[in-house]
């Protein structure tokens, strides 16, 4: 129990409530598309009952990818696939994502909408909550992402507009949140079992290895910005 009350717990918790307000936005943005047709006396059920399926989905999804982890070289993957969501979050979004989602005026349909539109656009989630719950220790992160999650969704489900709103107005929150992804794919990598023969384990290195991840995703994300408004302007 004193596991639960240590400074890393609640860090790697921070960090996925983080993750899934920065990444989930599109999950909200899917929900309220697919309840959209619904009777109003059903809405709100439909909006429970798809979030709790997306939850338990992707709580499964996680644990697999937990396990996966513990093989050489994958998290040295999952630390690129990292790097590579931490600069897209940083770079111009394209608006028309979710064009494709159709609303129905059925509960089950709209439930089993939400549910498979939240497993396709699950895996940087998944990816980048199974990175923060494995800096906690392997004793209780399963735990940690479900907690993490619990306390997360209902923020995403109901407070979207806000979280939406706060991230227009300070831009600094996504950018944090980006080099958030950077550090967790450092630490990710510097603990892959691959690695652990070539560079020590002790905590300093998996800081040179987060601050680096964090930096790399600053340094190409503001790039990709720079040359976007470039084109854009040439327009």
């Amino acid at each position: 129990m004193e596991e639960f009350l240590t400074a890393h717990f609640w860090l790697a918790v921070g960090q996925i409530i983080m993750i899934d307000i920065l990444l989930g936005g599109d999950n909200a943005v899917v929900i309220a598309l697919a309840c959209r047709k619904l009777p109003e006396n059903q809405r709100l059920k439909g909006i429970l009952w798809g979030t709790a399926g997306a939850i338990v989905l992707r709580v499964v999804l996680i644990a697999f990818a937990l396990t996966l982890l513990q093989v050489p070289y994958l998290k040295l993957v999952g630390a690129a696939l990292l790097l590579w969501i931490g600069i897209k979050l940083l770079s111009p979004q394209d608006e028309d994502g979710h064009s494709g989602i159709e609303g129905s005026d059925k509960l089950w349909a709209a439930v089993k909408t939400v549910i498979v539109a939240d497993l396709v656009m699950s895996v940087d989630n998944v990816i980048a909550i199974a990175g923060a719950a494995t800096g906690a220790g392997e004793s209780h992160q399963l735990p940690l992402v479900i907690f993490g999650l619990l306390v997360s969704i209902p923020i995403i489900v109901w407070g979207s507009q806000l979280v939406l709103k706060l991230m227009d107005r300070f831009p600094l929150i996504i950018t944090v949140g980006g080099m958030l992804l950077g550090w967790i794919a450092g630490t990710m990598a510097h603990s892959d079992p691959a690695l652990v023969g070539f560079f020590p384990q002790e905590k300093v290195w998996g800081y040179a290895f987060g601050v680096t991840g964090a930096l790399l995703v600053y340094a190409t994300g503001y790039v990709v910005r720079r040359r976007a408004t470039v084109a854009k302007n040439k327009i």
